[in-house]
């Protein structure tokens, strides 16, 4: 059946297709014998892209064995080599000595079985039996089955995670990725591995395309699919003959803006030191913008406010959401003059400031509000 919108972001693909090919091999896997040959068909594949973020895909349906990882000629030893570097310094850049990492689609433990001597406790995940049995034999901690939404695995959550060359592979890989994002340790880190469509692109390598990968990442899809999923890309780059796109991601968490809180309570006591210094009703704010309605109404001062100032004449008249100051004309500050005016113009302060001291009493006290406090105007 044809899928009509992006495995990732869900926004529609665009009609026209950007390529078509019939008779393409059904699978990578499972080869026909002599018996079963001359029954078999070739299928066909249409690639298409989304209209939203611009992932490249085939529209048709994964390969019945799309859950398990097979890596048909296991690792040559210049790969074994590595990988085996690769995981070292991956481990070390996030002291990772004595944590739990884990492989998501481990296949017979080719990669898994790297990790064992480097001092982390590893564990994988596969959906074949065979190859589960396979690892298990070899001492492997690995749990059979695949990442699916509500998915909470055995012995997580997790301090780090590879996912390498089987993402591309996945109908629903927001669904596998926010599994995998539910069965991490907050800051867990992981390194993702995907075919580079870049270098395709680049190259031209219509032979590329296969049944077996629904998804084509480029490195800027690539990260769109791991930030909406809850991923932070540490970095992006290309790997083994830019065949590989390999990311570094960590989980992301919720922000800590607690400190916003601590800077209100502070620029709230400032402002207070500051009006007492002229009395109640003996100082104006110059500004009627978002950031000086949000400080009148968060610091609680408005009781101790004269007036607004702004020159802009359809405010003018008017009163100040929430605090109900009035807000007045530039003129107003001679036909009613008040000891200090507070200056809260974001980046037009410095010239309003200018204005106060070129057209106004020079008497009068000026302070613009920095972002960090109020800064004196001489």
């Amino acid at each position: 059946m044809a899928v009509e919108f992006c495995r990732v972001c869900s926004r529609e693909l665009f009609q026209e297709i950007l390529l078509h090919y019939s008779n393409m091999p059904k699978a990578a896997q499972n080869f026909p014998d002599a018996e079963s040959v001359h029954h078999e068909e070739g299928a066909d594949l249409t690639i298409r892209q989304c209209s939203g973020c611009g992932l490249v895909q085939l529209d048709g349906d994964p390969v019945p064995y799309y859950r398990e990882v097979i890596r048909a000629a296991g690792i040559s030893d210049v790969l074994r080599d590595s990988k085996t570097q690769q995981f070292t310094d991956f481990i070390d850049r996030f002291s990772l000595q004595g944590k739990k990492i884990i492989e998501i689609g481990c296949g017979r433990g080719e990669f898994l079985s790297l990790l064992e001597p480097l001092k982390i406790s590893a564990h994988g995940i596969e959906h074949a039996d065979d190859s589960v049995a396979h690892c298990r034999k070899q001492g492997l901690r690995v749990t059979k089955n695949y990442l699916d939404v509500g998915l909470l695995l055995p012995d997580g959550p997790f301090d780090a995670f590879f996912l390498l060359m089987f993402l591309e592979h996945m109908p629903d890989p927001n669904g596998a990725l926010r599994a995998l994002h539910d069965n991490l340790k907050p800051g867990a880190v992981g390194l993702i591995e995907v075919p580079n469509f870049d270098m395709m692109l680049r190259n031209r390598l219509f032979s590329e395309f296969i049944a077996d990968h629904l998804l084509y990442f480029t490195a800027d899809s690539l990260r769109t699919t791991l930030h909406i999923n809850g991923f932070e890309v540490l970095d992006c780059g290309e790997l083994r003959d830019a065949y590989v796109l390999a990311a570094v991601v960590r989980r992301r968490e919720r922000l800590d803006i607690s400190d916003f809180r601590d800077c209100q309570a502070s620029l709230e006591n400032e402002l207070r030191r500051f009006i007492a210094g002229f009395g109640e009703g003996r100082v104006a704010i110059w500004g009627a913008g978002h950031q000086s309605l949000a400080v009148i109404a968060l610091t609680q001062v408005a009781s101790k406010i004269r007036y607004v100032v702004d020159a802009a004449p359809f405010k003018q008249w008017r009163f100040t959401p929430a605090t109900h100051l009035a807000i007045v004309p530039p003129e107003t500050l001679r036909l009613d003059p008040v000891d200090a005016v507070i200056v809260i113009c974001g980046s037009y302060s410095d010239e309003v400031a200018g204005i106060l001291r070129r057209d106004f009493d020079s008497r009068i006290a000026v302070a613009i509000l920095r972002d960090f406090g109020l800064e004196p105007v001489p």
